[in-house]
């Protein structure tokens, strides 16, 4: 049998191949950081989602080391058989205090939090709201649960009211959006959606895997940024971004909401703890970006810098509140082989195109970091600038 499926796999790969979308793997050879060495050679990493830094932090590396000496290597079980630590109640606990929260819960993934959050809580008399533009694990969680599930146009309130309109039929709703859209790189209208979500008598669900650590004066993310710190019903978040960049996700939110999902959320129920010496280098982790904004204030500085000097050199740059630049080249092979010039400049950047975004929308997404000098920053900027010129994206 596999003699005919491995000729049709074959087909289907030379095709995305020839379609200009097949996506090679590049092979770093050192730990994550603005500089990393790939093949052979040392390239600044413009495509990371180490936000503020801290994937190589000595103070994280340690507190791993320790946990690694006192708690072992890993839980070889489930949360609730034998697969609890302190460590994980500690970090729930500090996740809770640091999003202003009543409770949370740790899953092995960001993945696993969305798509283990929507089947327990959510039943076919109830509705789903969600914005078109929410990441993949969001659409997942929706196509794993029963109940009756609307779309509205990216960050559009008018058609967001128009699918709480329609969803008044059903028994409870629930709006969910991401905190920051991780391709284009805007922040949610989340103090428009809490007052349609309090007209229409609607739960809130926000995803803050690309906002929090990065979004809001402290880094409290969207909920921050619009001052209803504590105020959404449900949270989403990961420890791979900004939060250290290793594994590990959460959802946070309403002690009721929490309980439940410990009962009953699949991904949390059938698959292993976190490690302890990720949930001990998260306890730090959050103990250090509560001290200080230092990070943040840097990470804000270099992404107002580079996006300004960008715009300023003829780029397309979409608007963005967050760290994240996507240059827009609409073109999938074009994205590609700008990519591959920037690698030769030294700078390590990645195309993205269909599915991950729409057909006709590629582009290059620069993620800034606070890991990131302003002489990293000034290489990329006459790299692309280069680059762009020879490959005829601005003016010569």
């Amino acid at each position: 049998m596999y003699g005919k499926y491995k000729e049709h796999l074959s087909k289907e790969l030379a095709n995305i191949k020839e379609a200009g979308l097949y996506k090679n793997e590049r092979v770093i050879t050192s730990a994550q950081g603005a500089e990393i060495e790939v093949g052979g050679l040392k390239v600044l990493n413009f495509c990371m989602n180490n936000y503020l830094g801290l994937s190589n932090n000595p103070e994280l590396i340690k507190a791993a080391k320790e946990a690694l000496d006192t708690r072992g290597y890993g839980m070889s079980s489930v949360r609730f058989i034998c697969g609890t630590q302190d460590l994980h109640k500690t970090l729930e606990a500090k996740i809770a205090n640091f999003f202003g929260t009543e409770d949370t819960i740790l899953y092995a993934a960001a993945f696993d939090a969305n798509g283990g959050v929507f089947e327990p809580l959510f039943a076919e008399q109830d509705a789903i709201i969600s914005d078109s533009l929410n990441h993949a694990s969001i659409i997942d969680g929706v196509r794993l649960s029963k109940p009756v599930r609307y779309r509205y146009n990216n960050a559009d309130m008018a058609d967001l009211e128009e699918r709480l309109k329609e969803s008044q039929a059903q028994r409870f709703r629930i709006i969910v959006t991401d905190g920051v859209f991780s391709m284009d790189g805007n922040v949610a209208p989340l103090d428009k959606i809490k007052i349609l979500a309090e007209k229409y008598n609607a739960l809130i669900m926000v995803d803050e895997s690309h906002s929090a650590g990065v979004v809001g004066k402290t880094g409290r993310g969207v909920t921050e940024l619009y001052n209803i710190k504590g105020e959404v019903d449900i949270i989403t978040g990961t420890l791979g971004k900004a939060f250290g960049g290793a594994i590990g996700g959460f959802t946070t939110g309403r002690k009721e909401i929490i309980e439940m999902l410990r009962q009953r959320s699949r991904p949390y129920l059938f698959s292993n703890s976190i490690p302890p010496s990720v949930a001990n280098a998260g306890i730090k982790m959050f103990d250090m970006v509560s001290e200080t904004t230092h990070l943040q204030d840097k990470l804000h500085s270099n992404t107002k810098y580079f996006v300004s000097k960008m715009i300023e050199a003829g780029f397309d740059v979409k608007p963005t509140e967050s760290a994240i630049c996507a240059v827009m080249l609409y073109d999938a092979k074009l994205s590609q082989d700008f990519a591959s010039e920037l690698l030769k400049e030294g700078i390590y950047v990645i195309g993205f195109y269909f599915p991950v975004v729409p057909r006709g929308e590629a582009r290059i997404r620069v993620q800034l970091s606070a890991a990131h000098e302003k002489e990293h920053l000034d290489k990329a900027l006459i790299a692309f600038a280069k680059v762009g010129k020879a490959l005829k994206v601005i003016p010569a």
